[in-house]
């Protein structure tokens, strides 16, 4: 797991987006215990609070839910964690369609650029 922080941002922020990312590719399964507070601040290098923090506010987001002498586990709920797959793939598409506007392309461009894009890297690249 890949933990590196950008200084724009609260650190706890960060990590709920790196978590939430690991839920949505499969990292974490649903109904799978997650590592202690503790280790996973140990893993990312932060202070067990801050890791709390973030933790809480993914239970509160009820994507992971507390047993009190368990742990933590992830929710069972596999369309709420398709639904964050899903709102962290448009966020990538928004930024991808912002820099590609940026460069000059009018956004009804975008769709024939990935078109293409997809395309030729299929041709280039076969199994991808």
């Amino acid at each position: 797991m890949s933990w590196s922080f950008d200084d724009n941002l609260p650190i706890y922020i960060q990590i709920i987006q790196i978590l939430k990312s690991n839920l949505a590719c499969g990292k974490y399964q649903p109904g799978e215990k997650l590592p202690t507070v503790r280790e996973l601040a140990l893993l990312a290098g932060v202070n067990p609070n801050t890791m709390q923090k973030a933790l809480s506010e993914l239970e509160r987001d009820g994507l992971v839910k507390s047993q009190r002498t368990s742990g933590r586990f992830v929710t069972d709920d596999k369309e709420k964690i398709m639904e964050i797959s899903k709102t962290l793939a448009y966020d990538e598409i928004a930024r991808m369609v912002e820099r590609i506007s940026s460069l000059g392309y009018p956004k009804e461009e975008i769709p024939k650029l990935l078109e293409k894009y997809l395309s030729d890297s299929s041709q280039k690249f076969p199994g991808k």
